[in-house]
């Protein structure tokens, strides 16, 4: 890929990224309130988060890159990996208490599936792209969009066994522990922001 091609080639990755969460908003919280799956809902509005970052990176991709305007943007993705942890171990801890039983929901199965499948693959293109680009914020994200196809996997899981064996707590339990991921991920995204020092003489 010609390095003219590269900014168009990654903004268009961004709005493809952006269109297929907005449609995932609405179909996964659907699906969720439908069920009675804390974990679906969770990830319709995980999906808010991901076109949030999507966002900051289009805005990222519009000028010529500054110091300024990348450590800004990669302090914004990492608030929206801090969103999506805060926001998953509050909802797991609380379902796990109330004991809440989703029922079963092959169509979010069946989406969810799809969903990790175009994730994973959004991820890698973008990853590569990023890499030829040598942008930061551009990386960060794609490494959210990595963790949205692995909370698709987990809560696709999570379903499953709650369909098949009747393991309630399996929703809430992948919800918690990718909740671990993303605030990893916010740290290190936040530790990328800092200025390097130079080193003594």
């Amino acid at each position: 890929m010609t390095v003219s091609n590269l900014p168009r080639t990654a903004r268009r990755l961004q709005q493809a990224t952006i269109a297929w969460n907005m449609i995932e908003v609405f179909i996964t919280v659907g699906l969720g309130l439908a069920a009675g799956s804390l974990a679906l809902v969770a990830f319709g509005l995980d999906s808010l988060i991901e076109v949030f970052a999507s966002l900051v990176v289009l805005w990222h991709l519009r000028s010529t890159r500054t110091t300024g305007r990348d450590r800004l943007a990669l302090r914004l993705v990492a608030g929206a990996f801090a969103m999506l942890g805060v926001y998953l171990a509050i909802n797991a801890i609380r379902s796990l208490l109330a004991q809440d039983v989703a029922a079963a929901s092959p169509l979010g199965i069946a989406y969810l599936a799809v969903t990790a499948v175009v994730m994973f693959t959004l991820a890698r293109w973008k990853k590569r792209i990023g890499l030829e680009l040598g942008s930061e914020p551009f990386l960060a994200e794609a490494n959210l969009t990595y963790l949205d196809g692995w909370l698709a996997t987990g809560i696709l899981t999570a379903l499953a066994l709650n369909w098949t064996v009747g393991w309630w707590w399996a929703d809430p339990l992948a919800a918690f522990v990718l909740a671990g991921f993303a605030v990893k991920e916010a740290a290190e995204v936040a530790m990328a922001d800092e200025p390097e020092v130079a080193a003594a003489p």
